[in-house]
């Protein structure tokens, strides 16, 4: 059952990423993000492109390396890799706030939508406040952002990488999506059940999302490849994050709503059962009075 509603909710979302709702919704995190990533390239990729390039010189083995990469005439590949190695730290960066943004910005109106057109009967609970909301994202957050700098050392490896950084973003879609897609509809109590009920198939769409928001990251580096392109690449890259995590949220909505859906079906139908009382023979005796005892036939 669990694994139908996945897939069954996979292809939904995919199919609300064509409505135009959705697609104009994606441009405003993009507008956004797009002046905060020109803000940071602009004030800090000169010096951030300096200290890695100092840190680097700092250590023999690497100097060895690059002046071994020299006598066999890539040489040039040094002014790519540096470059490369500061996008490398700031992409999960860019990923956090893309993701903070669509939370915000998105997943209330792609929650809404799926809510008006698949569950209008669905009754909002209203369970959680905003500020609720924020701070659950904001500690999520915090955990995650504290996860990706711990584990810094193991993307050195390169099967790490891609396993690593993938597997912390999605954890953190999972706890931010979920909650927030149950946030308006279901109880306390209700979102609980859920979360736990079906924790792994969530964390499994979480994961996925995860690995798809570490798509753009391969046109993110082309804008360094291509510096040509550098101002065309980056915001498509941006913008790709920006519906990846708007695919998260439909995805994440129209999940939840229908495992809420389910589970208020199944308490209604156990509700009457457990209404029913139980009459007891002392309580039969009690409101009936005893009968009266066989008289005996001599």
């Amino acid at each position: 059952m669990k694994k139908n509603l996945m897939l069954d909710s996979f292809w939904r979302a995919a199919a609300y990423c064509l409505h135009p709702r959705v697609i104009a919704l994606s441009f405003l995190p993009l507008v956004i993000m797009g002046v905060i990533a020109w803000g940071l390239a602009y004030f800090f990729w000169t010096p951030a492109v300096a200290w890695v390039q100092t840190t680097l010189e700092s250590f023999s083995l690497l100097n060895t390396f690059m002046a071994w990469l020299q006598s066999v005439g890539v040489g040039g590949l040094k002014a790519f890799l540096i470059p490369m190695l500061v996008i490398v730290v700031l992409t999960p960066i860019v990923v956090v706030i893309s993701l903070i943004l669509v939370a915000v910005m998105m997943t209330p109106a792609m929650v809404s939508l799926v809510a008006e057109r698949r569950f209008p009967d669905l009754e909002r609970k209203q369970g959680h406040s905003l500020l609720a909301s924020i701070t659950w994202s904001m500690g999520a957050t915090f955990i995650a952002i504290l996860l990706l700098i711990v584990t810094i050392p193991l993307w050195l490896v390169p099967p790490l990488i891609l396993i690593v950084p993938p597997l912390i973003w999605g954890w953190l879609t999972y706890r931010v999506m979920s909650f927030d897609a149950l946030a308006n509809h279901a109880s306390k109590e209700e979102r609980r059940t859920i979360m736990r009920q079906y924790r792994s198939p969530l964390l499994v769409i979480g994961i996925v999302t995860g690995y798809l928001g570490a798509a753009p990251s391969i046109v993110w580096a082309s804008g360094i490849l291509f510096a040509a392109a550098f101002m065309i690449l980056i915001p498509i890259a941006i913008w790709i994050y920006t519906l990846v995590f708007g695919f998260a949220s439909l995805w994440f909505s129209h999940f939840c709503l229908a495992a809420l859906q389910d589970l208020r079906s199944e308490q209604s139908i156990q509700a009457p059962k457990s209404t029913i009382p139980t009459i007891t023979n002392e309580a039969f005796l009690h409101e009936n009075g005893a009968p009266d005892a066989p008289r005996s036939i001599n």
